[in-house]
């Protein structure tokens, strides 16, 4: 079995403190178990899988790579820089099995301490976080739309408030939804039920076209128990940037997730605490492992470009496989605390 292990000691030692008196915090191992064997050993195989990295938020430590690959390395797309734990088996290899674990500390992020006069920015600047794409239309019935939300708003804090505040009370969560949802954005505006890539797609599309730089972001939710399966926790979150502040972190899938799961009415206290919450706020439970829309993989996959990175994904031969099935897929994710 090849294993790789990347250990960054000194950046643990400077992070740690900084983590660790931020507030709240989660800290766990996530193992991910990947098994290829069971498909055709006529064709190569290759698996791109997100890779967890360190930033001001969360501390990924202890990261190992094992396997029977061919080869395997770690690299980045070209437009968003996400970074990919890439592996490929030749043709006829008979065991095809991957194994990624790391460490994480995960803080809890508040960011609500917003100035009172916004700096003055260039929209040029964030090209990359206004622009449309290819579920996400920014002119249409989708501008329309952003302008009838925000009008008479004047500011960038104000417009991405109002248009939150639209989502909260306009969207919902749908259960029925397959994985996080495609994001689709001109079919959840005639039909606004989702999952959280889903809610997020039309939170940033609506922001974009409303001249609001905005992102989602794509991870996985943390455990609570000692020992959790959580190889269908993914998860997708929105951030908007906020001119002399800092990106502001938002969601309203987890606020419409929680109406449900408590029977909750707009008008509820506590539906009112979880939109004050996750205005500005995430919780700890989650790590974040990629970024970006419409991504070309490197190494580049066949076909066409990836709609979103949230999920492990693979090929065998040219044949995608389905990674919102990990049984047919085949990949299990443990959590331990």
């Amino acid at each position: 079995m090849k294993k790789i292990r990347f250990i960054s000691v000194l950046l643990f030692t400077l992070l740690l403190p900084a983590l660790s008196l931020a507030g709240n915090t989660a800290s766990s191992t996530i193992t991910m178990d990947f098994d290829l064997s069971e498909h055709n050993t006529d064709q190569d195989a290759q698996l791109w899988i997100p890779y967890p990295l360190s930033d001001r938020d969360q501390l990924i430590s202890d990261i190992a790579v094992s396997g029977d690959y061919s080869e395997s390395a770690v690299y980045s797309d070209r437009e968003y820089s996400t970074p990919i734990l890439y592996a490929r088996w030749n043709k006829g290899a008979k065991s095809r099995k991957l194994q990624l674990s790391f460490h994480v500390i995960r803080n809890e992020v508040v960011r609500r301490d917003f100035p009172n006069k916004e700096a003055d920015w260039d929209p040029a600047d964030y090209t990359a976080f206004l622009k449309a794409t290819s579920l996400g239309p920014i002119d249409g019935q989708v501008k329309i739309l952003a302008d009838q939300i925000t009008m008479g708003k004047t500011t960038v804090l104000a417009k991405a408030k109002a248009i939150y505040k639209w989502i909260c009370e306009n969207m919902y969560r749908d259960p029925a939804t397959r994985g996080c949802g495609p994001g689709n954005v001109c079919l959840l505006l005639e039909q606004p039920g989702g999952k959280c890539t889903d809610i997020h797609s039309v939170f940033v599309s609506l922001c974009r076209a409303a001249g609001v730089p905005a992102r989602e972001v794509f991870g996985i939710r943390l455990g609570k128990k000692q020992t959790e399966d959580i190889s269908t926790w993914q998860h997708c979150w929105a951030e908007f940037y906020l001119p002399g502040y800092d990106w502001v972190p938002v969601d309203p899938a987890d606020v419409r997730k929680m109406m449900l799961k408590e029977n909750l009415q707009p008008g509820d206290a506590k539906t009112i605490h979880y939109k004050k919450y996750f205005w500005g706020g995430w919780d700890q439970y989650r790590v974040k492992l990629a970024m970006g829309r419409d991504l070309q993989l490197n190494p580049q996959q066949h076909g066409e470009t990836l709609n979103t990175f949230g999920y492990p994904y693979a090929q065998i031969g040219t044949k995608t496989l389905d990674w919102l099935d990990p049984k047919t897929f085949k990949y299990t994710f443990t959590f331990h605390q």
